[in-house]
């Protein structure tokens, strides 16, 4: 009987954990499909959010937060005005009700309502800006404005409780059960997550200088393995990119060989370093085709005619070759950005540039002129070198300076420049700030709000179409505000262009809506070899887990390829496995800047490129086990991936000798043990040498690979002398740990 009594008990413990009692009224509003019910007060007031499945309550009780809400910028009804400051406002919805499939909003204080439409699916409930109800007495007559005067609309918000996880990126909360989605359907939607205490108010937002009427978002709630299924019914039912197809696609976690320097004459050397570090992609960055000078041409998209004189076609047929040997290409692009040698700034600046602030010239501007009146304060307009660039007509105008007291004006300033055309502009005319790129100061960024973006656009997919697959979006930060909107709009532009749909990408930037797009997240930029290891640590491996709750893979690095010279170490065999093993802890990939000269010059490329070919045929074969990936994921212990005596794949901890040959850089060694037996694997960081080691002959093997032995030859008494240039092993009989450690340490270097 105590049993039975214990597990009611037990049992209504568990039923009050999962679902808080709700009275439903009968005013109230009932929005359900087959996956969960979602009851909105009258009152405007979300009461209860529910997955039917586990009859578990998703939303956080409590705390009464309307579902709606709008914003003016100040009061425009008359008598609001005159009771309350004038500042930006914001009213709650404090009235619901249901027509069919529209919900009409009424708002506190002000006299309109807003219509929402609702589409119940089996997948999702999707919601959307329909219109205002503006009734003509609302506003008299004698105020000349468009009603309603609305900036914002808050179109859905819900407090949804804390799980496991969040992806900030996708707006979802998540753990190994449940999954709650507020996902927008279009570019327009303004998707974002406010943090409270054990909760978070999801929520989606209409923007009037973005666009209002028909903006949309879907919301899910459902079982997390079905997640990306129901992600992938509103990609296909919305007309979105397929971000969930792409996710799915196991070409996704494998690394990339990149290269700014690929043609024609040198393509075979490129594959020949490609397939010795195993990659199956190949990502070509485009000056590798298209005349550049950095970032001044971009733009123009001109063919570099020396090394592609057909042009697209030459590059079609060297993109054939690279596939032809099981390498997919890929296009890296900045698409935002404009060359300020292009002929989109000189000799006459397009007027779809990007201008940062306005002006208006209180003096006529002569053409000899070196000063620049204006009326406005120029208190806050940029002084970085190389930015200080004003846009007037049909020149651009570098300033030294500028005054912050009356009269106003830019100082010592030189007309003309990026041979642009020399103008004059009477008192009144309107001008601005341009937009110059923080990168280098050598190009500028499209006004997004033109057609300039579309027109690049069409640029980039004739390029894309010489055979490209997959893509990067580089500088896609460089937009104009708001960025929540353009950073995805601008990628959105060029992307909706790409066809065949790219198997992945990846991008500099991203905000909400690039989820669908930026399957592949983004690369991390070169770390120095010095400091690769702990950048890892700090960068890319405490993204990866953020990401991974996104459901989404970042890149751990565009890896930078240093050789060995009086500055630097170079990059060695231990730093690549230390980054490649780490992003495979979290099924991502790397990818590397390659350079035929540094790879003919660094004498440990083969091993360096073997430690990648491992680990991609890892990736390819999905090698690592959920055990092993822990294992990686541990950040303070290396790991090494051996090729063993059977030449198969064996996965085992090492620890770096520190103080080899009394502290010498040019020899790396690391003690590995192998269930009761010890090896040190070691190397030359850029020359062949030889290795003298206080160890008895007797008690060691040196091993060329594993399970390839080589003779060792005896030294002075009792000491070794083994070769020191690419990786060896030495396997020790029965030494211990310290003794290891301790003998690389007394070591000798001779050459």
């Amino acid at each position: 009987m105590k049993r039975i009594v214990g597990l009611f008990i037990f049992m209504s413990i568990i039923s009050i954990s999962c679902t808080q009692s709700i009275t439903v009224d009968s005013d109230d509003v009932v929005i359900e499909n087959e996956q969960f019910k979602l009851i909105v007060g009258s009152d405007g007031i979300s009461k209860s959010l529910v997955l039917k499945s586990s009859n578990e309550e998703c939303l956080v009780p409590g705390d009464k937060i309307p579902i709606f809400s709008v914003t003016q910028e100040r009061p425009y009804h008359n008598e609001i005005k005159l009771a309350h400051p004038n500042k930006r406002m914001t009213f709650q919805a404090n009235s619901v009700k249901r027509e069919g499939d529209k919900l009409i909003v009424g708002f506190e204080l002000i006299p309109y309502e807003a219509i929402v439409r609702i589409k119940e699916t089996s997948d999702y409930i999707s919601f959307s800006f329909d219109d205002f109800i503006v009734d003509p007495d609302d506003y008299p007559a004698y105020l000349k404005i468009t009603p309603p005067p609305a900036t914002e609309l808050c179109f859905i918000q819900l407090p949804v409780k804390d799980r496991k996880h969040f992806g900030e990126w996708l707006n979802v909360s998540w753990d190994e059960n449940v999954s709650v989605n507020l996902l927008g359907t279009d570019p327009y939607a303004r998707i974002d997550a406010e943090k409270r205490n054990g909760y978070r108010i999801l929520k989606a937002d209409a923007e009037k200088e973005i666009k209002f009427k028909g903006v949309g978002a879907a919301l899910i709630v459902c079982k997390t393995n079905e997640l990306l299924d129901k992600i992938a019914r509103v990609e296909e039912d919305y007309n979105l990119p397929k971000g969930v197809k792409s996710r799915r696609n196991e070409q996704i976690k494998l690394s990339y060989y990149w290269s700014g320097n690929v043609n024609p004459g040198n393509l075979q050397q490129h594959l020949k370093y490609a397939q010795m570090g195993g990659f199956r992609n190949m990502m070509l960055y485009y000056p590798a085709f298209i005349e550049s000078n950095g970032y001044r041409k971009i733009g123009d998209y001109d063919w570099n005619k020396s090394l592609y004189p057909k042009g697209k076609e030459d590059l079609r047929e060297m993109l054939q070759a690279i596939e032809g040997k099981g390498i997919v290409p890929g296009f890296h692009f900045l698409h935002s950005h404009i060359g300020r040698d292009s002929r989109y700034v000189t000799p006459k600046p397009d007027y779809r540039l990007n201008l940062l602030r306005h002006y208006t010239l209180s003096a006529p501007l002569g053409k000899n002129d070196t000063e620049v009146y204006v009326e406005e304060n120029p208190d806050g307009t940029t002084i970085a070198d190389g930015a200080r660039v004003l846009k007037i007509g049909t020149e651009l105008i570098s300033y030294e300076g500028y005054t912050t007291t009356p009269p106003y004006k830019f100082t010592g300033c030189v007309r003309g420049i990026d041979e642009t055309t020399i103008n004059t502009q009477p008192a009144g005319y309107i001008f601005g700030l341009l937009d110059v790129s923080e990168f280098g100061a050598t190009s500028v960024y499209i006004d997004q709000n033109t057609s300039l973006q579309d027109e690049i656009a069409e640029k980039l997919a004739n390029i894309y179409d010489a055979g490209f697959k997959f893509v990067y979006f580089d500088g896609s930060e460089g937009v104009n505000p708001p960025f929540w909107h353009h950073v995805a709009a601008a990628q959105y532009k060029v992307f909706s262009r790409l066809k065949p749909d790219p198997i992945f990408a990846e991008g500099a930037a991203k905000t909400h809506f690039s989820w669908h797009m930026l399957s592949g997240g983004n690369a991390f930029d070169i770390f120095s070899p010095e400091t690769l290891k702990e950048e890892t640590r700090r960068w890319p491996a405490e993204e990866a887990p953020r990401m991974k709750a996104d459901f989404t893979r970042i890149n751990f690095g565009w890896l930078g390829y240093w050789v060995p010279d009086e500055k630097t170490i170079g990059t060695q065999p231990d730093m690549l496995e230390f980054v490649t093993s780490r992003a495979a802890a979290w099924d991502c990939p790397v990818s590397i800047h390659a350079s035929l000269k540094k790879f003919d010059a660094h004498p440990r490329t083969p091993d360096n490129l073997e430690v990648l070919r491992r680990w991609e045929e890892v990736r390819a074969n999905n090698w690592l086990t959920e055990e092993r990936k822990q294992m990686l994921q541990n950040l303070e212990q290396e790991h090494i991936l051996l090729l063993n005596e059977q030449k198969e794949f064996e996965l085992q901890p090492y620890e770096q000798i520190e103080n080899v040959a009394g502290g010498s850089k040019e020899v790396r060694a690391f003690i590995i043990q192998r269930e009761s037996e010890l090896y040190v694997v070691y190397w030359h960081i850029s020359g062949s040498k030889k290795l003298e080691l206080p160890l008895n002959k007797s008690n060691v093997q040196l091993f060329e690979t594993l399970g390839v032995e080589k003779n060792i030859d005896s030294g002075n008494g009792d000491a070794i002398i083994v070769p020191v240039d690419n990786r060896r092993f030495l396997k020790a009989g029965n030494l211990s740990k310290e003794q290891l450690a301790n003998a690389f340490s007394k070591a000798k270097i001779l050459n």
